[in-house]
């Protein structure tokens, strides 16, 4: 792989820790279901998630086998989820975050399972349906599949958190099994970016480290300023303004 300045991409390249980030502004529209503006839940499968606040205030609503939970946010804030924490971003007034994932490739590649009612979740085409927004449509005809989507997850969020809260956590290891079934056949080109990213990274600090016991500085003239401008995207939470990291330009 190389990067857009010809320079191989390798391990000592790739963004810091084989990590992606993103700027998330978390949408202001509020949900018909209980009138709260925030984000889309879901969980991730794969990859754990931190939230670095640097503007506004909000909450983060969680939901794991331990039961629903709400963590304010605030600048300053840092929080950071593991796979399977479902989590909605609420936004009280002007939310913005730094967002860093883990396993750069995997999450755009569609680790994150949307917390839809069981009936779709359940069925892989009612699911990828759901959870599309329409090729080539206005900012408007986007932002509008956006509330229905989010909408659509609220609905099967508030059921899961109300019935964990009660004690019953069949609901939620049910979207557990459903969300890996979803996501099940696409483990194998997720290994490949993986491999070519994070494992790779691995190998390059082990080289490196290798080559500083041994007194070789030959690495250190391979030196080199990478930059990814911004690309603005609709995300789960927010507006994105999301970077390519792994295909960065060389300054």
């Amino acid at each position: 792989m190389t990067s857009s300045g010809g320079v191989a991409f390798s391990g000592g390249m790739a963004f810091p820790g084989g990590t992606s980030v993103s700027r998330l502004s978390v949408y202001s529209g509020t949900c018909a279901a209980d009138g709260l503006a925030g984000g889309t839940p879901h969980l991730h499968t794969a990859s754990t998630e931190a939230y670095v606040v640097v503007g506004g205030r909000g909450a983060l609503q969680t939901l794991d086998v331990r039961g629903p939970r709400e963590t304010e946010l605030a600048p300053g804030s840092t929080v950071w989820f593991t796979p399977g924490t479902i989590h909605r971003a609420v936004n009280h007034d002007g939310l913005e975050v730094v967002v860093v994932m883990q396993n750069a490739g995997l999450p755009e590649a569609g680790d994150a399972v949307m917390t839809f009612p069981p009936d779709v979740v359940g069925d892989p085409a009612r699911y990828r349906a759901a959870a599309a927004l329409p090729a080539g449509a206005s900012p408007e005809e986007i932002e509008r599949a956006v509330a229905r989507r989010r909408e659509l997850a609220v609905e099967g969020f508030l059921r899961l958190a109300q019935a964990a809260a009660a004690g019953d956590l069949g609901p939620l290891r049910r979207l557990y099994a459903d969300a890996v079934a979803l996501v099940r056949p696409n483990v194998g080109r997720w290994r490949e970016l993986w491999e070519r990213n994070v494992a790779e990274q691995a190998r390059h600090t082990a080289a490196v480290l290798d080559a500083l016991e041994a007194g070789d500085a030959a690495h250190l003239a391979g030196s080199a300023l990478l930059e990814s401008p911004p690309e603005e995207r609709w995300g789960m939470c927010g507006h994105l303004r999301a970077h390519d990291v792994t295909h960065p330009t060389v300054r």
